[in-house]
């Protein structure tokens, strides 16, 4: 008997990781994060987040929404405003209230007239293969960024300099 009863725990934490991925997170109007959101479901932020955000489904970003940070998902609707790299493994819808100032990596990427985008955008498919939702290896990423950027800045170091 004591080994059936192990065996149900098991098969009820297995259940609880499962729904944990389908989870809807929401940031809701008035609130203000800063610091970094990391995870498994989807997410919609109607509220501000200042820092960068990692997740594995889906980022809307309601009307009232505000993101200054890096952007990394599989699918992204934006509303309101994202200021910083997105970098999306699928699809990146800008609906015509969006404002978007900063790079995006995407797959595929639509556009309603209305909408605002200032800066590039990258379709290369090998560059959406470099795109990391997973929270190591898309964090480790961040922290090099930042040390790099710090070093760019600091020193010019050899091939910096642009050819004449």
């Amino acid at each position: 008997m004591l080994s059936s009863n192990s065996s149900k725990k098991t098969d009820m934490a297995k259940t609880n990781v499962e729904s944990d991925s389908n989870a809807i997170n929401i940031i809701g109007v008035g609130t203000e994060i800063t610091g970094d959101i990391n995870t498994n479901g989807d997410i919609r932020i109607d509220g501000f987040l200042s820092g960068n955000i990692i997740t594995e489904g889906k980022l809307v970003v309601g009307e009232t929404g505000k993101i200054k940070g890096e952007v990394h998902c599989k699918n992204s609707e934006v509303l309101g405003m994202i200021e910083g790299k997105i970098k999306v493994k699928e699809l990146v819808t800008l609906k015509s209230s969006a404002r978007i100032y900063g790079d995006i990596v995407t797959q595929k990427l639509s556009i309603e007239p209305g909408s605002l985008f200032t800066g590039n955008c990258n379709m290369n498919e090998d560059a959406v293969k470099d795109v990391k939702t997973d929270k190591q290896s898309a964090g480790q990423k961040f922290s090099k960024d930042v040390k790099g950027s710090k070093e760019s800045k600091d020193t010019k170091g050899p091939g910096s300099e642009k050819p004449s």
